[in-house]
């Protein structure tokens, strides 16, 4: 069998770093390039030799500062365009966009479900969202027999290093003896489950809309809870601050993000078989 050639665009990011790592375990099937995109010089580089492009670049949503709006408009959208184009007049066989959750808008209230389904329509709330979404719908015009799109819109990835909400979960854990007692329920992937995922994904030769994500939705509490015990903590979980959390769910998205309700319909996920780490298992490789 020839090995399968994929570029990465993104060379630091942690998908692609991650997805690298993944693919290391059959050194006989993949041949692998990352390159940065921070500049000019990827517009120079030779798209045609790859089956696949996978594009990883992009900012994360670290900041609501109106300042950066351009800036997340020209990374998050316009640079994931450009760079999908390039790809399909080189010659490239397959695109693969990191797309988010967070095109659907802001997580459900506490108490409130949130329930993304085949028909949902995506609205994004803010730019970091817009700038997302934008890129994805765009980027999906250009599929045709010879060009496959996959866009992958992917709920919160966590793993070892991770950035974003799941290290602040660990610092919870690790340093606050109390905290609150609400069940919510999130969608979540394992950053090994989506490599696999995506590999999966490059020997198929998939195309179309995908939302991977573990098999198990997962409540805050759950993974708070589990992530003291594997570092030898005890949290106590109570139910005295839920009243004052209730009333600022309704006025700070701050407080959705952590213990508001987000999840893809179940029969959203893909068939595949590439959830190899079950959520257990999975926090406690992430605390390594």
């Amino acid at each position: 069998m020839d090995k399968k050639r994929i570029l990465i665009t993104g060379k630091n990011s942690y998908i692609g770093t991650n997805f690298i790592k993944w693919v290391s375990q059959w050194p006989d099937e993949y041949e692998i390039e990352a390159i940065s995109v921070r500049n000019d010089d990827w517009q120079s580089h030779d798209f045609s030799m790859y089956d696949t492009v996978l594009h990883a670049a992009g900012i994360a949503h670290v900041s609501a500062d109106p300042k950066l709006k351009e800036l997340y408009f020209k990374v998050n959208r316009d640079l994931a365009i450009n760079v999908a184009k390039k790809a399909k007049n080189d010659g490239a066989k397959q695109f693969i966009y990191m797309s988010s959750i967070i095109v659907y808008g802001a997580d459900g209230k506490i108490g409130e479900k949130n329930i993304i389904k085949e028909n949902t329509k995506p609205s994004p709330v803010d730019f970091y969202g817009q700038s997302k979404l934008e890129a994805d719908l765009e980027i999906q015009k250009l599929k045709d027999k010879d060009f496959k799109i996959v866009i992958v819109r992917t709920p919160m990835v966590y793993g070892p290093n991770c950035k974003g909400n799941f290290p602040r979960l660990i610092k919870l854990a690790k340093f606050f003896p109390i905290f609150p007692s609400i069940s919510n329920q999130r969608s979540i992937i394992y950053i090994d489950n989506l490599t696999e995922f995506l590999r999966i994904a490059i020997n198929s030769e998939m195309s179309g809309i995908f939302f991977p994500q573990n098999k198990e939705y997962v409540s805050t509490k759950e993974i708070v809870d589990l992530m003291a015990k594997n570092m030898g903590k005890k949290v106590f979980f109570v139910s005295f601050f839920n009243p004052f959390l209730r009333l600022l769910s309704r006025r700070l998205n701050l407080i959705n993000k952590v213990f508001g309700n987000k999840v893809y319909d179940k029969r959203l996920s893909p068939k595949e078989d590439y959830c190899i780490v079950d959520f257990n298992e999975s926090i406690k490789k992430s605390l390594l």
